[in-house]
């Protein structure tokens, strides 16, 4: 394969002269990607790009990759060439987790013309501009610029603002945890965090956008506070950032993303029982009910811990939404530690489960363990906590039949019908209608549709 040689400039342009040029993004993997996808966006709008979905005509598509899991690396192919279907012509850019990780194997695919890690992707047009301005500098394969992992040590603030009904808001990057089967630390760095100051500069834009929900993102945002002023001294803790934020005017709802259950004090559930603006709604990782398989996955707590934090959440907030993450197939996981999980799970008062099937992870501790679970057992697995999930999530809509919740709405058309979420995270639906749309009312929760979605009255002046 040949590289072509690139005539797109991002240099300074004359609108009138020259037509505008098109951006397309992908984004793979968790919240935290998109906030920082939404940021990479904005500022190809500041170069004077039109930002267009990523199945249209673009001149650069950019790809921003995940490392967690298999799948996500596999995917990456197929974008790059769904790209290249569309425009065979565009430049093609790959950052992110996946990009440091292993930038010589994005690099390498057929297509692929930049290739950014965890720090450089912040400055995309410049490397863009740099390497379109010397097309010499072509190659057979797509050019890498990724730092080594130590040095990504400082703060980018992100936040998206491509959802006309929430926001996700990144308050916290890196983790210093070493979890046996997670490559996060090899992707993104040293825990750090966003200053007080700028996450509340950043709420208020959001806010001033009328934007109804901002959701918390980081990789480990119970450690938010750590490297905030560049050292590993807490200024402040999670409990103070959440504590500033519900003051801030304009903003309806906020929402805690994955949190850590050893990190989840006693005082922030406590704050969002009492709450104008949180929501009850937590996203608690367990990955494993066994404690021995937590033990080999060197996570920082025992389910006795796990078991507990449940437990105060429903004492403070019965009403409240509890989802749970679970790695299946995880070295040395027998039929009994995973009996151990599934009875676990059964036994605890939770809403819906993420189920990630276990895969190896390069320079991870895990990869190297003996113990392996054949792969067909690892899908056995995975397709009962799935349906467990399904039932979980079912009972706990049950419960909510009756009661009256506050519902923000949605803004897509989906065949025929809106759809929203209450503030516990029951999804509803209802005939569309666009006069709903980024707007919150007042429903009584009446019944489950045969889709799963629960069906409702309004409680409010609003009628369909």
């Amino acid at each position: 394969m040949v590289k072509r040689s690139f005539l797109l400039t991002l240099r300074p342009f004359n609108l009138e002269m020259e037509q505008r040029k098109k951006v397309a993004f992908y984004t793979l993997g968790c919240k935290l990607n998109f906030s920082e996808t939404s940021t990479i966006a904005r500022s190809f709008t500041d170069e004077g790009f039109d930002r267009v979905e990523f199945d249209e005509q673009a001149d650069i598509y950019v790809i921003n990759t995940c490392s967690v899991t298999e799948n996500a690396d596999k995917r990456f192919k197929s974008i790059v060439k769904q790209a290249q279907k569309v425009n065979p012509d565009a430049f093609v850019a790959a950052v992110g987790c996946y990009a440091q990780l292993k930038p010589q194997e994005l690099a390498d695919v057929e297509g692929v013309d930049l290739v950014l890690g965890a720090t450089e992707k912040f400055n995309i047009t410049s490397f863009i501009n740099e390497l379109l301005a010397n097309p010499e500098r072509s190659r057979e394969v797509g050019e890498v610029h990724s730092c080594e992992i130590a040095d990504a040590d400082f703060y980018v603030g992100s936040y998206s603002i491509g959802d006309r009904t929430r926001a996700f808001l990144k308050v916290q990057d890196g983790c210093d945890y070493k979890c046996t089967y997670c490559t996060i630390p090899l992707a993104r760095g040293i825990s750090r965090s966003d200053t007080m100051a700028n996450v509340l500069k950043n709420a208020k834009e959001i806010a001033e956008q009328n934007i109804k929900e901002i959701v918390l993102t980081g990789v480990n945002i119970g450690d938010y506070g750590k490297g905030e002023f560049g050292n590993k001294r807490h200024e402040h803790t999670f409990l103070d950032l959440v504590t500033e934020l519900d003051k801030i005017e304009g903003i309806e709802r906020l929402r805690i993303s994955s949190i850590e259950p050893n990190l989840l004090k006693n005082e922030t559930i406590d704050l969002v029982s009492k709450s104008r603006a949180f929501v009850p709604h937590f996203h608690i990782p367990l990955q494993s009910g066994s404690n021995d398989i937590l033990k080999k996955m060197k996570r920082r707590y025992m389910r006795e811990l796990y078991e507990d934090r449940v437990a105060k959440i429903k004492e403070t907030m019965p009403h409240a939404c509890i989802g749970v993450d679970v790695i299946v197939g995880f070295p040395c996981e027998t039929d009994e530690h995973f009996l151990e999980t599934y009875n676990f799970l059964t036994q605890l008062d939770i809403s819906y489960l993420h189920v990630f099937t276990y895969s190896e992870r390069d320079n991870t501790e895990a990869a190297s363990m003996s113990g392996v679970v054949p792969k067909k057992v690892r899908a056995k697995r995975s397709k009962m906590l799935r349906g467990l999930s399904a039932k979980l999530r079912r009972k706990f809509y049950e419960s909510q039949l009756g009661s009256t919740r506050t519902v923000l709405f949605e803004s897509e058309n989906k065949e025929g019908y809106i759809h929203g979420f209450t503030e516990n995270y029951v999804k509803v639906k209802a005939p569309w209608n666009p006069e709903l749309v980024n707007t919150l009312h007042q429903v009584e929760l009446t019944k489950i549709d045969t889709d799963g979605l629960v069906r409702f009255e309004f409680e409010d002046v609003f009628s369909i």
